[in-house]
C-alpha cells in the first residue's frame, strides 16, 4: 500500500534549519510494531503517523515516535503536522489561510492555529494540552556536572538551579552560567542514569545569554535513551520549562512572552515561541508557536 509522507523542517522558516519532522499520512492499519520500524527507518528525532480522529469533530489522531519509542506529546510534531494539513487544505482549494485544528495525542486533545504564509511554509500555535508541574527535587549539581562534562560551580545562574518538571513529558532542567558553558556540555552516557534517572532520562540544559537579541534563553535537549543523542528544538521540553520559568523568575500576573533559541551548536538553529499567562502565582494557560516548511514529500510501499 502507498502512503504519503512529508519531511518537514520545524521551528524554522528556512529548509535545513530547525528540527527535522517525518509526518506519515494516510497511516490507518499501521501497528505500534510497524510504527516503531518506520520511525528508526527515517531515523530523524521524531516521526508522525496521521489516523482518523477517535472523535470526529476533532481534526486528526496523532502518534508519535522517536527512533526508540513512542511519545505521549511533543512540540515540534504538533506544530509540523498542524502545518501541513493546513497547507493541505489550502491546496486542496479551500482557499483558507487559516486553520483551527484538535489533534488527538495520546497525552489529550490538542487545540491548535495554523496559518499559511506561502507556498510550503506555515505557522502554528498551539494551547499546552497540561500544565507543567514539578516532579520533586533534581539530582545535586555533582552529578549533574559529571554527567554533561562541566564543573558544578558552573549550573545555575540568578535564581535558576536544576528542576525537574513534566507538562506530558519529563525533563531535568539544567540552568547553566552562559553560552560558553553550555556551548562545552557533552552528556556521559555511561554515568547518564545516574544524574537523571527519575526524570525520564531527558535533560534540557539553558542559560539566559542568548545569540541574538530579543531572544530569551538559549537551550540544548539531550535524550540518549530516547535514541536522541542531540535535539535541535524541543517542544515538550519548553512546555516544561514553564514550570521552572515561573518558579525562579517570579513572574508577575499578565501575558509574558519568549522567544527560546535551540539547535545553534548543532549547525540547525531552532526559534521556539513560548507563551504564558499567569494570574498570582499560577500559569493559566501557556501556548507554543513555531514556523514549519516542507523540504521533501514521498510514497512509503508499506502493507
Amino acid at each position: 500500500m502507498k502512503r504519503n509522507y512529508a519531511i518537514l523542517d520545524v521551528f524554522t522558516d528556512r529548509p535545513l534549519a530547525g528540527n527535522p519532522l517525518a509526518v506519515v499520512l494516510d497511516a490507518g492499519g499501521l501497528d505500534e510494531g510497524q510504527m516503531q520500524a518506520i520511525a528508526r527507518e527515517f531515523n530523524l528525532s521524531e516521526t508522525v503517523f496521521v489516523t482518523p480522529p477517535q472523535n470526529p469533530v476533532h481534526s486528526a489522531r496523532l502518534r508519535i515516535f522517536t527512533p526508540a519509542r513512542e511519545l505521549p506529546f511533543a512540540g515540534h510534531p504538533t506544530v509540523g503536522t498542524a502545518v501541513l494539513l493546513a497547507l493541505r487544505a489550502f491546496a486542496d482549494g479551500s482557499g483558507l489561510e487559516e486553520s483551527m485544528l484538535v489533534l488527538e495525542e495520546a497525552v489529550g486533545p490538542v487545540r491548535c492555529g495554523a496559518f499559511v504564509k506561502g507556498e510550503g511554509i506555515g505557522r502554528a500555535i498551539f494551547d499546552l494540552p497540561r500544565e507543567s508541574v514539578d516532579l520533586g527535587p533534581a539530582a545535586d549539581k555533582e552529578a549533574i556536572a559529571a554527567t554533561l562534562g562541566l564543573l558544578p560551580a558552573e549550573i545555575g545562574f540568578e535564581n535558576h538551579q536544576p528542576s525537574t518538571f513534566t507538562a506530558g513529558v519529563p525533563y531535568a532542567f539544567v540552568p547553566v552560567r552562559d553560552l560558553a558553558v553550555i556551548a562545552r556540555a557533552t552528556p556521559n552516557i555511561a554515568a547518564w542514569g545516574e544524574a537523571f534517572r527519575l526524570e525520564g532520562a531527558a535533560a534540557f540544559v539553558y542559560c539566559r545569554e542568548t545569540v541574538s537579541l530579543g531572544h530569551h534563553f538559549h537551550g540544548r535537549m539531550f535524550a540518549p535513551t530516547f535514541g536522541i543523542a542531540e535535539d535541535p528544538a524541543t517542544g515538550s521540553a519548553i512546555a516544561a520549562l514553564t514550570g521552572a520559568i515561573a518558579r525562579f523568575d517570579g513572574l508577575p500576573s499578565g501575558a509574558h512572552r519568549y522567544i527560546i533559541e535551540q539547535g545553534f551548536e548543532m549547525g540547525r538553529p531552532s526559534l521556539v515561541g513560548l507563551e504564558m499567562d499567569v494570574d498570582g502565582e499560577r500559569i493559566v494557560a501557556a501556548r507554543i508557536a513555531g514556523d514549519a516548511v516542507i523540504v521533501a514529500t514521498g510514497t512509503l510501499s508499506i502493507d
